[in-house]
This record gives C-alpha cells, sequence and structure tokens, in this order.
C-alpha cells in the first residue's frame, strides 16, 4: 500500500468522523425538545429503558453520546443506577442502525433502484439540499436539518474516499499474509479494541471494516471477532467520560463495559466451539459491508436477549467494582449534559423548579412565624434559604456555560427564563429568612404590634402569599395566564405598603407605637414590597419566554398608560379583594 493511498485513508477516516460528528450534534438539535421528554419518560420498567436507548441512540446517532449523557445524569442525582442498564443495551442495539447506512455502499447492482440507493447517486443530492436549506431557510430548526444532511453526505463521502484508497491491497500479496494473522480471534477481538478506543468512533471503525471487506479479503472468521473488540473499545468514551464524577456515574461506565465483556466472552466461546465441534465453513468466506453490518447486529441484539434478565447482576457487579464512598458525594448538574443540551436544558428546569418551590415554602414559613415565632420553624426557614443560595450560586454557573452550547430557539427561552429568575427567588428567601429575623426581635424583645397594626400585617402578608404563590405555579409550568395575574398583584401590595406606612406614621404622631415597634415593621413592609417587585421580575420573565415578540418595556408602557384591559380588570379585582379588607382593619 503507497505512502499515497494511506493518506487517503486518513482523509477519508477524517471526512467520515467529521460528518458522523456534525450529523450528530444536527440531530440532537433537531430531536432537542424531544429528547427531553423522552428521558424523562424514564422508568425503572428494563423494556423500556432498551426502548428508549435504542431510539435515543438513533436520534442521536452515537452509543457512546448516550453513555456519556447517562453518567451526567447519574452523577447529578438525576437518574437512578439501575435505570441505564436497559438504556445502555438499547443503545448498543441503536448503533447498529448506522453500519447498515453504510452497508448501502457495498450494494451492486444494475437495477436502477439499487442504483439510486448507492451512496455515489444520493449523497451528492443530500449535500445540495442541506446547502440550500442553509442558505434559503429562515427556521433554525430547518437550517439544523441541512446540517444534518450535509453531515450525513460527508460521512457518506469519507466511506467512499476509504473503500477506494483500499482497493489496491485485493492485489496485495503482502496485505494477505497480513490477514492470515487475524485468524486469530483474540488478536481480532484486541485489534478491533485498540482501533475503536483510540477513535473514539464504533461506527467509524465498523466504516473502516466495511471498507476493507470491498477488497474480498476478509471473512467471516476475520470481521466476527474485531465487532466483537469494537464494541468493547466503544466503552473507552464512557470510561474517560466516567474520570472526576462520583462513584454511582462511575458505575455507569462499568455496567457499559461489563455488558460488552460478558457479550464478548460468550461469544469468543461459542465461537471457537463452532469452529471445534461444528462445521463452520461460512467463516472462511469473504464477508461484505452489508454481512459486517449483519453481524453487529446479530451480536449485539444477542447480548441484549442474553443479558437483560440479568440488569440487577450488571448493577451488582459495578457496585462490586466500584466500591461506596464512606462520604456520601453532593450531587448537582453536570457539564457531561452539555453533549445533549436539551436535556441538560430540562435538568436545569427541574432544579430552578425545585429552588422556586423552596422559596414557596420558606416565605410560608416565615409569614406564618411572624406572628407567633417558633425558633424550630425559623432554623427551617434558614436552611431553605442557604439551600436556596447553592442553588443560585451553582445554576446560575451552570446555565451561563450552557448557554454556550448550540442550543435550540425554545431553549434558549428556557435559558434565559431561569437566568432572569434565579436570582429573583434568591433574593426572596432572603428576605423570608429577613422576616423571621424580626419575628424573632418581636419575641426577643416582648414587643407588641398594635391590634391595627396585626389586622394591617395579616392582610398584607395573605396577599404577599398569594402573589409568591401566583409566581411560583407561573413559574413551574411556564403558564403566561397566571404570570399575567402578578403585575396587578404586585401595585396592589405597593398600594398596601403605602397604607401601613401612612397608618404607621399616624400612630407614631398619636404616641400609639415607639419608635423601636416602628423599626421593625418597617423593615418587614419593606421585605413584603422587595418579595412583591422580585416576584413582578420573574412574572416578566415567564411572559417572556411565552411569546417571542414580548418586549418587558413595551408591558409596563401599556400597563402605566392604563390601555390594557386585561390588567386594569385584574387590578380592581385585587383591590376590591385587599384594600376593601384592609379598610375595615
Amino acid at each position: 500500500m503507497s505512502i499515497l493511498s494511506v493518506f487517503t485513508l486518513l482523509g477519508g477516516l477524517a471526512f467520515f468522523i467529521y460528518g458522523m460528528n456534525q450529523m450528530s450534534n444536527s440531530l440532537e438539535v433537531i430531536a432537542g425538545e424531544k429528547m427531553e421528554v423522552i428521558i424523562n419518560k424514564l422508568t425503572s420498567n428494563r423494556f423500556i429503558g432498551l426502548l428508549l436507548g435504542c431510539v435515543i441512540t438513533i436520534a442521536l446517532q452515537s452509543s457512546s453520546a448516550v453513555t456519556v449523557m447517562l453518567v451526567g445524569l447519574v452523577n447529578s442525582g438525576l437518574m437512578n443506577l439501575s435505570n441505564t442498564v436497559g438504556v445502555i443495551m438499547g443503545s448498543n442495539i441503536g448503533t447498529t442502525v448506522t453500519a447498515w447506512l453504510m452497508s448501502l455502499i457495498g450494494v451492486s447492482s444494475d437495477n436502477i433502484f439499487v442504483q439510486i440507493l448507492k451512496p455515489e447517486s444520493f449523497a451528492p443530492v443530500l449535500a445540495f439540499i442541506g446547502i440550500v436549506l442553509i442558505m434559503l431557510a429562515k427556521r433554525p430548526k430547518r437550517k439544523e436539518i441541512g446540517n444534518a444532511l450535509i453531515g450525513f453526505a460527508v460521512l457518506m463521502f469519507g466511506m467512499i474516499v476509504m473503500s477506494d484508497s483500499v482497493a489496491p491491497l485485493a492485489d496485495s500479496p503482502a496485505f494477505t499474509k497480513l490477514l492470515t494473522a487475524f485468524k486469530n480471534p483474540l488478536l481480532g477481538v484486541l485489534t478491533g479494541l485498540v482501533v475503536t478506543a483510540v477513535i473514539q468512533s464504533s461506527a467509524a471503525s465498523i466504516g473502516m471494516l466495511q471498507a476493507l471487506s470491498m477488497t474480498g479479503g476478509i471473512t467471516y472468521g476475520i470481521a466476527i471477532p474485531i465487532i466483537m473488540g469494537q464494541n468493547i473499545g466503544t466503552c473507552a468514551t464512557a470510561i474517560l467520560s466516567s474520570i472526576g464524577v462520583n462513584r454511582n456515574a462511575k458505575r455507569v461506565a462499568a455496567i457499559h463495559l461489563s455488558f460488552n465483556l460478558i457479550g464478548t466472552v460468550v461469544f469468543i466461546i461459542i465461537y471457537y466451539a463452532l469452529q471445534t465441534f461444528l462445521d463452520a465453513s461460512f467463516l472462511e468466506l469473504s464477508v461484505s459491508p452489508v454481512g459486517i453490518a449483519l453481524c453487529h447486529s446479530i451480536f449485539n441484539l444477542s447480548t441484549t436477549v442474553l443479558l437483560l434478565p440479568f440488569s440487577k447482576m450488571l448493577v451488582r457487579i459495578a457496585e462490586g467494582v466500584i466500591k461506596e464512598n464512606a462520604a456520601p458525594q453532593i450531587a448537582f448538574l453536570d457539564e457531561r449534559l452539555f453533549n445533549t443540551p436539551s436535556v441538560a436544558v430540562g435538568k436545569c428546569d427541574a432544579f430552578a423548579n425545585e429552588m422556586a418551590d423552596s422559596t414557596l415554602s420558606a416565605v410560608r414559613l416565615a409569614i406564618e412565624n411572624y406572628f407567633e415565632y417558633e425558633e424550630t420553624t425559623g432554623r427551617m426557614v434558614k436552611e431553605l434559604e442557604s439551600r436556596i443560595d447553592t442553588y443560585e450560586d451553582r445554576l446560575g454557573s451552570y446555565l451561563i456555560k450552557l448557554s454556550g452550547s448550540k442550543n435550540t430557539q425554545k431553549d434558549k427561552r428556557r435559558i434565559a427564563k431561569m437566568l432572569h429568575s434565579i436570582g429573583a427567588w434568591e433574593r426572596i428567601s432572603d428576605y423570608a429568612r429577613d422576616l423571621t429575623k424580626s419575628s424573632s426581635e418581636i419575641k426577643e424583645k416582648k414587643l407588641e404590634i398594635s391590634e391595627q397594626a396585626g389586622t394591617e400585617l395579616k392582610t398584607l402578608s395573605k396577599a404577599v402569599a398569594e402573589i409568591v404563590s401566583l409566581t411560583t405555579d407561573s413559574f413551574i409550568h411556564s403558564d403566561t395566564e397566571l404570570a399575567a395575574k402578578v403585575e396587578p398583584l404586585e401595585q396592589v401590595i405597593d398600594l398596601l405598603v403605602a397604607k401601613c406606612r401612612e397608618n404607621h406614621i399616624r400612630r407614631l404622631q398619636d404616641g400609639e407605637c415607639t419608635l423601636e415597634r416602628g423599626f421593625v415593621l418597617a423593615d418587614t413592609l419593606n421585605c413584603y414590597e422587595r418579595i412583591s417587585d422580585h416576584c413582578s421580575n420573574i412574572a416578566i420573565a415567564v411572559l417572556e419566554e411565552g411569546g417571542e415578540e414580548f418586549s418587558p418595556h413595551k408591558y409596563m408602557q401599556r400597563i402605566r398608560s392604563g390601555n390594557d384591559p386585561v390588567f386594569q380588570k385584574l387590578f380592581q379585582e385585587y383591590q376590591k379583594c385587599y384594600l376593601s379588607e384592609f379598610s375595615e382593619g
């Protein structure tokens, strides 16, 4: 084989890997919005996990990407280790689709329909369609379809280049002599393992084997052990991705490795048995790209059927290999999920929703505790506030990094909503903590609030509890109708706070209230006012997520001008509900 042929082979491999990555990335963006739904439907049912693993791998065109995603999900504490087994098995089956697509290279016939199916015929057409979509399409998703088509065309072009570069080997005595060494199955397994581990792509190594098979020198006896080794080699990506993660996440890589190792050991034994005790003359037959795809599928399907009933055993093996740490680690979002941005966004949503729900709990406890202070409740509010601080710090940093990934327009709006809101949730929890301090001070100093001030504060507390509850529900469900109710209530709360302050000044002047009690009341009113302000900011972020054309500035301008009938109707309803009750107090 000449130096020029070697360079051509390497160039073809480069085109193949680049095309595979391009297609995989674009398919993830296209399927991204559905990917999160698929992942969230994962259950402890191993058969559902198997099916979903297969679907996700076909969508992403990469079993390695799926395994890395699983490592990230387990490391983040968002997925149970046992639920990954079925998905890993399904991903091994899903990856065989790529081999079948590449096997079209070896199809030959004078039939016009068969000729159309050959990559040489349809790859240029797909590339042309892809370029047209990239240049003319206005919607980002259509541009991504164009990118995926270009990626597939480049992948197929790389496959054709590799096939052409190795064609001269068919007449090379040296190549024929080299192939005799691969009649040793163990050497074949080792070769498949090393090549796949080095290039980090089982699809690329299968593609190389399919290209070599077109020389006519590769037999089933040579190809089958190499395919087995390729399945072990593909675990290298998962093993590398498990560096620096918690022990449960490392076990995902261990399950992936043990699954392929056990399958290979079983089928090597079957392979030797065929050679020793039965007529295995078919092993000496030349294998085609279609034959390689078939062997690849049979191996992965058979291994899955064999080991699926022993899913729990694979988990126990992983737990035995990776021993439990005495000090459990805190799980949070993992940057490995950046490989599948839509899944990462979905998991950020889950954490942000938990943050919002924790903030609502903190406010409710603080309000409940304000009038009859209990130290236990006060400690619970402080613990929630501390937890929310951690969420804000880690989630904020993660979202900023995630913003640099290739996100869909919908995911970009979700990220923007979270980035605009998590700081507000954190500050609301701070004010809940401050309310607890005020109630503690009232009890400690034995301060008494006048009956009228107490009635006013209870009415105001009810309004604040409602606005936080409304904001939380609108945020968690991305409900623009609920979000639209926040601003009218916020403005009514501003009126209530202003009236409270007026009445407080009057009581001070009449000698009905002391200065010390007044300071505590002023702090309380400030907390309530600021909580409602932050709720308003969060609601606007929800409204902004719900409509691409929504402008916060125009929205507030329309409200201030009195030209928003929905706002006016809600504002009057809240006035009637709270101001009338307030006046009676």
